[in-house]
């Protein structure tokens, strides 16, 4: 089958894909800056924004999910974060087809979309992968521009670059800070209260790694509900009562529309903070 390469994979979704695969029998290298002791494949330190480490990091593998990041906005200088991700995704977008990879699975980012919804807001929900690019951060401009660069070397190699926009990646430890969104639906509006639990990410990853899926693709990953105990609309009519609702909301469901998700990959959210909070 040959080696799948996952790039950060010390972060919070890379341990959870890195495990995933593993489960699923594929042999994994997991290349980070910052090897961990949770990381059961066999590791790389390496530095992505350098070019010749990128190369040789990628020799060999058949694929690549390419999550190396500087993770968020505000955790760095904006033009740092927007130089290392840029560059870094550049170099594993490049050299990717320079060794004859079949495909390209990366970490996009539902922060292209808007969030956090102040200057403007959403022109409907669920939003969906129709919606007009937003980005707010220099993290989320360098996301949206990953995405073209994705559809440029997709049209220069013609290997499927598949993009995934993750929102806001818990761990099971994470939802014990849940509670505290409940009273006030101001407090997580800023993503239109949006959430994905690390094991779907893995789940995306491996759809998106083995699915039959060309071209330059990006799907919006994140759990079915929301992080809130009040129906969808409810939340919707109170915090943005001028943004159209579409038909399709039920209940507590997400309005991040993961249907594209679901219909193409076959994505299904397997975890709920209802099931880890009992």
């Amino acid at each position: 089958m040959g080696r799948v390469v996952v790039t950060g994979g010390s972060g919070k979704a890379g341990r959870a894909v890195v495990h995933d695969l593993l489960e699923q029998g594929e042999d994994v290298l997991s290349v980070d800056l910052a090897p961990s002791p949770d990381v059961a494949s066999e590791q790389l330190q390496a530095d992505l924004t350098d070019f010749g480490q990128a190369v040789e990091a990628l020799r060999g593998a058949r694929a690549v999910v390419h999550l190396a990041a500087i993770p968020a906005p505000g955790l760095r200088p904006d033009a740092l974060t927007f130089q290392v991700n840029t560059t870094s995704t550049y170099n594993v977008f490049t050299a990717a087809p320079m060794l004859g990879l079949e495909r390209v699975v990366w970490a996009s980012s539902e922060t292209v979309l808007g969030l956090p919804f102040e200057r403007e807001r959403p022109d409907y929900a669920p939003i969906d992968e129709e919606h007009r690019p937003l980005p707010e951060y220099s993290y989320a401009l360098s996301k949206l521009i990953s995405e073209e660069m994705a559809r440029q070397l997709h049209r220069w190699s013609g290997i499927p670059f598949v993009g995934l926009r993750f929102s806001n990646i818990m761990e099971p430890h994470d939802y014990a800070r849940f509670p505290s969104f409940w009273d006030d639906p101001h407090l997580r509006k800023w993503n239109l209260w949006g959430y994905v639990d690390a094991t779907d990410v893995a789940q995306s990853c491996r759809l998106a790694l083995n699915g039959d899926v060309g071209g330059a693709e990006v799907f919006i990953v994140a759990a079915g509900d929301t992080v809130m105990k009040r129906p969808s609309r409810e939340l919707m009519a109170e915090v943005y009562p001028d943004v159209p609702v579409r038909d399709e909301v039920d209940g507590f469901d997400t309005l991040l529309s993961i249907a594209k998700a679901r219909r193409v990959l076959g994505y299904e959210p397997a975890w709920s903070w209802r099931d880890r909070l009992g």
